[in-house]
């Protein structure tokens, strides 16, 4: 008996259906991701940088940057001259 592999992915991918809602979300997070590491490509950031070169909410900039700190993509960096922020820059 020959055995398809990812028949049962294949399957479900076609019994179930996403969200658009879902979809549009994952759009919206890939495309802020791109922009926060793009930033910091460029030299290292705090979140008040961030949030003003990229014209989002502060609050909205935590969210991203600690999605980002804990699937590994950023690093924090130094502490400003005023010891409030952390900087972030890419991991290495």
């Amino acid at each position: 008996m020959d055995i398809e592999r990812g028949k049962t992915f294949k399957y479900l991918k076609d019994k179930v259906e996403i969200p658009e809602v879902v979809k549009e979300n994952l759009k919206t997070y890939v495309r802020i991701k791109k922009s926060i590491l793009d930033a910091l490509r460029e030299q290292d950031m705090t979140i008040v940088q961030l949030s003003q070169k990229l014209n989002m909410p502060k609050h909205e900039v935590v969210f991203y940057v600690m999605t980002l700190l804990k699937f590994g993509f950023v690093e924090t960096g130094e502490i400003d001259d005023m010891d409030e922020y952390f900087s972030y820059k890419l991991k290495k």
